[in-house]
């Protein structure tokens, strides 16, 4: 089944007379005659979504018409409106735009400012009663992943999240679609797409990109055209039969919801309706292959079986390490970003981050780290702490899909820190370390991985977030800890198939030539 969405709202506002200046969103609540209109010429030319009139409806974008003290009121009236025109068949979806603002590293907004603005908004919108909430023209992951979240805890309702992408294939800070897919359907949104900046023959490839990397289905929302300037006006060139003509290769690609951004009309609307109805478009089977991903903002590294070997960076760890615990505990990140570099340079396609000094503030250090880190380098994360609150904040600030460093099958660790890999959609590292300690044999330590990963299917978490750790240890301590870890792994693959990581080096730690002792083993 193919779903269409309504055309622009913008054009038919200025068509409808709004004046320069005015806040678009502020129609909702002082001539709703318009908007209703607008919507109701949407739903006649076939929509069988329409979009509420409040792309602009957070409180940071209504602070710049002085409506910021309206957010519920203008939102919820937006949904009235749109359902009042809409038939009993047509769903109502709360867009959500921007904020306009760049999200802290790379913009003065912090991440929880909006996150607020975002869950406000969308909040308002449930309760008016919108069917699903669209988030939309998001130039930003980071700026997606903070609505996503509000969008999760504000609402049960589906969510759509639409980036918009470049005519490089990536948004203006670095994402490609296929990093974009992951992050987002590890996150739990329920539709992905990309809509605006691009014209349908610039969107093929990327509503095909996203198809291939997530399961979940895909929503695309071109523009008429390619914009141009015309005597200062923006023109977009594409008129509704020749827009209408992409509608089959656009399914083709994989988009199950159609429809129409910048310079779209009623006109174009009821084109692509004809278009899908005439051809007798339906949705192509898509065969998704379940494959753990990490991903920064901009890359992703694929783990597991037939994959290339990961190595993960562990020197950004104080333990031991005097000079760089003092320069955390005074606020340096500059061994952290030293060490950070010097690891990519040597080979390392995952950086491991841990902040464990004692008597610190560890969540602000570790925010402050992975902001710091993200800006330097495009390789993952691995966020490494005992602390919960400090493990959210890595999550939180971290612009991609990190990896959990560790969690064990302690009570207290899973309960704590599982929703938090859920939440967040990270993947998770299982360490075979029970309340008891340290299993000697590989049968036990299969055993008690074993009741981390139903843990994690109970939680909300797939197959391919789980990676397992064969717990490597010394053989100056234990002859047999050779063996025993080797045959982990093989009981891993045999019994679960998850992708493997182990921390190699500890095999030879207290022994002489430990380089020739860990590059055999």
């Amino acid at each position: 089944m193919i779903y269409l969405f309504d055309g622009a709202m913008g054009t038919m506002l200025h068509q409808a007379g709004l004046p320069t200046g005015i806040c678009p969103e502020g129609w909702n609540l002082s001539n709703p005659e318009a908007i209703t209109a607008i919507h109701r010429h949407y739903v006649e030319s076939g929509a069988d979504i329409i979009e509420t009139n409040t792309f602009g409806g957070n409180r940071i974008k209504l602070k710049n018409y002085g409506l910021e003290d309206k957010v519920r009121e203008i939102n919820e009236a937006a949904v009235r409106i749109a359902r009042a025109a809409c038939g009993p068949s047509t769903r109502v979806a709360g867009s959500v735009g921007p904020t306009g603002q760049l999200i802290a590293p790379l913009g003065d907004l912090s991440f929880d400012e909006a996150y607020l603005a975002f869950y406000e908004q969308i909040q308002a919108l449930s309760a008016g009663g919108a069917d699903m909430i669209i988030i939309e023209t998001i130039i930003d992951i980071q700026e997606m992943r903070a609505a996503l979240l509000a969008a999760k805890a504000a609402t049960a309702l589906p969510v759509i999240c639409q980036l918009s992408f470049g005519a490089d294939g990536r948004t203006i800070t670095g994402t490609d679609p296929n990093t974009a897919a992951i992050i987002l359907e590890a996150m739990g949104a329920d539709i992905i797409g990309a809509n605006c900046s691009l014209g349908p023959a610039q969107l093929v490839e990327i509503v095909a990109d996203l198809a291939k990397a997530c399961s979940k289905p895909i929503s695309v929302q071109p523009n008429a055209g390619m914009p141009r300037l015309e005597n200062g006006e923006t023109i977009f060139p594409m008129g509704p039969d020749e827009m209408a003509a992409w509608v089959p290769k656009l399914i083709q690609a994989g988009a199950t919801y159609i429809g129409g951004c910048c310079g779209t009309t009623p006109t174009h609307t009821k084109a692509l309706k004809q278009a899908i109805t005439l051809a007798g478009c339906t949705s192509s089977d898509r065969n998704i292959k379940k494959v753990t991903a990490l991903t920064s903002r901009s890359k992703t590294v694929y783990l597991g079986a037939g994959m290339a070997t990961v190595v993960i960076g562990e020197r950004i760890n104080p333990t031991g390490r005097k000079a760089l615990a003092t320069e955390i505990r005074e606020g340096s990140f500059a061994m952290v970003k030293k060490e950070a570099m010097a690891q990519v340079r040597a080979g390392a396609t995952i950086l491991d981050v841990n902040m464990g000094v004692p008597g610190i503030n560890q969540p602000l250090a570790m925010r402050r780290a992975v902001e710091e880190l993200s800006l330097l380098t495009d390789v993952p994360l691995a966020i490494d702490t005992t602390d919960p609150e400090a493990l959210e904040a890595g999550l939180r600030a971290f612009p991609g899909r990190a990896l959990v460093n560790s969690v064990s099958a302690e009570p207290e660790r899973i309960a704590a820190f599982l929703p938090l890999a859920k939440k967040y959609g990270a993947a998770v590292l299982c360490l075979p370390i029970a309340s008891g300690g340290v299993p000697a044999t590989a049968a036990e330590r299969k055993d008690v991985v074993k009741k981390i990963v139903e843990a994690a299917y109970h939680a909300g978490l797939r197959s391919q977030d789980l990676l397992l750790d064969p717990l490597v240890l010394t053989v100056a301590a234990e002859a047999q800890a050779a063996v025993e870890t080797l045959e982990t792994l093989r009981l891993y693959r045999e019994c679960f198939g998850f992708p493997t990581a182990m921390g190699l080096s500890n095999i030879s730690y207290g022994l002489p030539r430990r380089d020739i002792m860990t590059a055999t083993f």
